[in-house]
């Protein structure tokens, strides 16, 4: 019988941190499986006794979606499996997602209080634990709705803010339509996210879930000004539903200037890893089996310093590249990235060119040879991040078949392709909302994740599905009050 009570936990000081252990890199390099391998009910048990049960959790804290992680930990130690999973549940709709892509380091794992000193607790494997063992044992079920309601909610997009969103405004009742020009749900977690990081079954397991709780999707159907086969337009969309909430996401790359900047084998990372993603999930990939957008036998160089060139690095090396060689303009301590992340890379033989930036690219008619500036930090800018500045007389070249671009994603401009003028954008092209409302400038039209915020974490379209999901209760039970009224 398993041990209950305050003797169960506070163990960090007796009990060191352990990672879920991770398969070698030979061994990893040869495919996209996952490469952290699950706790077992023991190694979870204890390593969630770790937990401090300190007064002012800073692991929820500084998780966006507050999850009460302190709770949960301490009914995992506790062998109470069933009711940590009804705890995690109730703040997250995919925790088992967050616990493999979120990056603790930064987030819940990187503020736990017994980092300065003993390191942290292990909470993202933990927290995926907790729900694999709930689908192992039956635990996770389909939405059942204490009653429907007739008013319905279109959804446009099928990425983690749309489908939190969904999920919430399904649980209340509503008949919700979830709208994606994709093939598949799962938005960058299908097509963005290699496998190494998240297996798609993962995502796919949720989608025939939701489905299964009477959330109705409409694949290969994107928004556009007109009707068609393939789209439809936003303002039928309008006159179908109660309210509409965007969840788009962002998905149109940053492009990169500079000399030879238009010539064959400089590619755009969401091309690149969405014609990888798509290879693994059995699709045929013309562009892929051509070599354009395949990595093999091919000397790579990624440009960016984000989790998006990290998956980029990591892919081209499964591929079977000659070599592969990461260019940021930043050092290790400015990246962006996941740290972890970037260890992997480095385990698996990536190479890092550090305070670099390119500055040309020469061939003929494809790229051969980046080449490539040092740079110097200097002051911090407006943001508070150093400012980066040439030094001269610094230029190297590095031999490239295949340059991939990993320099971040901006919003689509939305309103000229919905044929919706009103539609208001900001200076950056996010839709505008109300602070508190998640309301854009047209009457129940709502919006949500990076297409509000710009490109972010999943965890964060996850939180913002949810706020603007009670949003849309609201105002749709306000409307229902002023017409039963009048």
């Amino acid at each position: 019988m398993a041990t209950t009570g305050p003797e169960r936990m506070l163990r960090f000081v007796s009990v060191e941190q352990h990672q879920p252990d991770k398969r070698q890199a030979t061994e990893r390099r040869a495919d996209f499986a996952e490469i952290y391998r699950e706790f077992s009910i023991g190694q979870a048990e204890t390593q969630a006794s770790r937990c401090s049960q300190c007064g002012v959790p800073f692991c929820s804290i500084h998780c966006p979606l507050g999850n009460n992680i302190p709770d949960w930990l301490k009914l995992v130690a506790e062998d109470r499996l069933d009711e940590a999973y009804e705890v995690s549940a109730a703040t997250n709709n995919f925790p088992e997602i967050c616990g493999r892509i979120c990056p603790q380091d930064r987030l819940c794992e990187g503020n736990c209080v017994i980092e300065r000193g003993f390191e942290s607790v292990t909470i993202g494997a933990v927290e995926r634990f907790i729900t694999e063992n709930a689908w192992d044992q039956g635990w996770v079920k389909p939405i059942v709705p204490a009653s429907e309601r007739a008013q319905s909610v279109g959804i446009v997009g099928a990425g983690p803010g749309g489908l939190a969103a969904a999920e919430q405004l399904r649980k209340r009742g509503y008949q919700v339509h979830v709208y994606d020009r994709y093939d598949r749900v799962g938005g960058l977690m299908i097509y963005g996210i290699p496998g190494f990081k998240l297996e798609k079954e993962v995502v796919l397991r949720r989608h025939r879930l939701l489905e299964q709780g009477g959330i109705v999707f409409h694949l290969g159907r994107g928004v556009g000004s007109e009707d068609s086969d393939t789209e439809i337009a936003f303002s039928t969309l309008r006159a179908r539903h109660d309210a509409i909430l965007i969840a788009t996401g962002v998905y149109r790359s940053r492009e990169l200037g500079g000399p030879g900047a238009g010539l064959g084998g400089i590619v755009k990372a969401i091309d690149y890893l969405t014609a990888s993603n798509r290879r693994s999930l059995g699709d045929a990939v013309p562009e892929f089996d051509s070599g354009e957008l395949n990595a093999s036998g091919k000397r790579v160089v990624v440009i960016g310093g984000g989790d998006t060139a990290m998956d980029c690095v990591r892919t081209a090396v499964r591929q079977g590249a000659k070599s592969v060689q990461c260019l940021y303009r930043r050092d290790r301590a400015n990246m962006p990235g996941s740290i972890r992340e970037t260890r992997n890379a480095e385990e698996e033989g990536v190479e890092f060119e550090w305070l670099a930036a390119p500055e040309a690219f020469t061939g003929e008619h494809k790229v051969s040879a980046v080449r490539a500036v040092r740079m110097r930090l200097g002051l911090p800018d407006a943001t508070g991040r150093q400012s980066v500045d040439p030094v001269e007389g610094s230029a190297h070249a590095l031999d490239a078949d295949l340059v991939i671009k990993a320099l971040g994603f901006d919003p689509e401009d939305l309103p000229a392709m919905w044929n919706e003028p009103a539609l208001e954008v900001s200076r950056w092209g996010t839709l505008k909302v109300g602070p508190k409302s998640f309301m854009t400038s047209l009457p129940g039209v709502f919006a949500a994740g990076d297409i509000v915020r710009g490109a972010s974490l999943v965890v964060w379209a996850i939180r913002d599905g949810r706020d603007a999901a009670e949003q849309i209760d609201q105002w749709i039970g306000a409307n229902a009050m002023l017409q039963a009224a009048d």
